[in-house]
């Protein structure tokens, strides 16, 4: 009979991998329930008669999105076969999940956890189409985008594929590009062949704003999506080791900067501290740490998710002058920002992440400009891929089956026309308190 010293040793190993998978599953929960995050801070931005169609959209984002990560997307990122030197993987359907897993992982966790990691992208679309887009084009985007688009970046990088194959690979710890930047280039090329909602500018293409229905849909959305992000990063980890607090606390200090920064800028700026930039600031600091949380020093973190906030308040008001109509801010909060995010690695890195090839790798630590070289490059192609395929994947939606809705259409408001149903009561047939019914004209 073993002594107790050596069955606890021989449980130690056992006890650890039960450990890892458990938190990897539940870190993967609080991402999928960041979806609620974004359903609510995109539908408190947009108006009230297109509610219902914007929380059917996050729920097909993550429901169809799930399904064509595991049928087809899943294989091509993380599939044992490579095509033309890791630019491509291959393994296609629910087998693929069974046989590839992270290192220490059961595949069903490491799959789990990646799977609301494709679902994240692809909601991360449909602030910057929302009020204007046919609910069918919507759910095959989304599809395409989980199987296609954001699989084969993924491949690139934590895939295993080129990027990582580099002599000084390619960083990203949790996701600035992988993840929020595909989705943010892909919600700019949606906005793009959209078009602005009718009334967005004048003739004249001056500005006219369309205020959102419900500023705490946004503050709770954004609260929620915090909390979220504490599985995000933390949980890109892939155990349950020491460094998952350390990660948790550069996210809490990087949202907390970009959230004060965004506000006082603002404030500075217009004269008054405006709640919806101040709900992106968070998520822009937020989307900014994501890629350097695993390498770089507590003061940095700050320093980085300041200057996310810095940057979306100026990003937003660029693409409007663009007259490029994005209802939430999605692309400056996840293309624009995601990208500084990941650039910011290459100065401010310190430790080696995992993706990192050593540690002191930022140029402000002594560590050159090899770090940089790469992490630009994966900007300008991983830019150039999603820009043209998601491009060429609306443009084809458009001259088939349709992206936008008719103008009586939107006038009207998508939840009656597109889905059957207002999303609040009270713009229905219904009895209210009184006992009084009103019309859905409101008369």
């Amino acid at each position: 009979m073993a002594s107790p010293a050596l069955a606890q040793e021989e449980l130690a190993p056992a006890s650890q991998f039960v450990l890892d998978n458990l938190w990897i599953f539940i870190a993967g929960v609080l991402v999928f329930f960041m979806q609620a995050g974004f359903g609510l801070v995109e539908a408190g931005l947009t108006r009230g008669k297109n509610v219902s169609n914007i929380m059917m959209k996050n729920l097909m984002d993550m429901s169809a999105g799930v399904l064509a990560f595991a049928l087809v997307g899943f294989g091509i990122a993380f599939g044992g076969d490579e095509l033309l030197g890791g630019w491509f993987g291959f393994d296609l359907g629910i087998a693929g999940v069974e046989e590839t897993s992270g290192e220490g992982l059961l595949p069903a966790t490491f799959f789990f956890f990646q799977a609301a990691f494709a679902a994240t992208a692809a909601t991360i679309v449909s602030g910057a189409m929302a009020e204007r887009t046919k609910f069918r084009s919507y759910f095959v985007y989304s599809f395409f985008l989980t199987a296609l688009i954001y699989p084969v970046v993924l491949r690139w990088t934590w895939g295993g594929g080129w990027l990582a194959q580099l002599e000084t690979p390619f960083s990203d710890f949790a996701g600035s590009t992988i993840v929020h930047a595909t989705g943010g280039w892909a919600a700019m090329m949606g906005a793009i062949v959209l078009g602005p909602r009718l009334g967005k500018y004048t003739k004249s293409g001056k500005l006219r704003a369309i205020p959102g229905h419900s500023i705490p849909f946004v503050v709770l959305g954004a609260m929620i999506l915090f909390i979220g992000w504490f599985g995000f990063n933390p949980g890109s980890e892939l155990a349950a080791d020491e460094f998952v607090v350390p990660i948790a606390l550069k996210t809490l200090l990087a949202a907390a900067a970009g959230a004060v920064t965004a506000m006082g800028v603002n404030w500075f700026r217009d004269g008054k501290p405006d709640v919806s930039i101040a709900a992106n600031g968070l998520l822009a600091g937020l989307v900014a740490i994501t890629a350097p949380v695993g390498a770089v020093e507590t003061w940095a973190a700050v320093l980085i998710g300041a200057v996310g906030g810095l940057i979306v308040v100026f990003s937003v008001s660029f693409f409007d002058r663009l007259k490029i109509d994005d209802p939430v801010g999605a692309i400056s909060v996840h293309g624009v920002v995601g990208t500084w995010g990941t650039l910011a690695i290459a100065f401010f890195a310190k430790y080696d992440d995992a993706f990192l090839g050593r540690e002191d790798a930022g140029l402000f630590y002594g560590g050159g400009l090899d770090q940089f070289w790469t992490q630009l490059l994966f900007v300008v192609v991983h830019f150039i891929f999603v820009t043209v395929t998601a491009g060429a994947l609306f443009i084809a939606i458009k001259r088939t089956i349709g992206l936008r809705v008719s103008e009586d259409e939107e006038l009207e408001g998508l939840d009656v026309r597109e889905h059957g149903a207002p999303g609040y009561s009270h713009d229905a047939g219904v009895p209210t308190l009184t006992g009084a019914t009103r019309s859905p004209s409101g008369s």
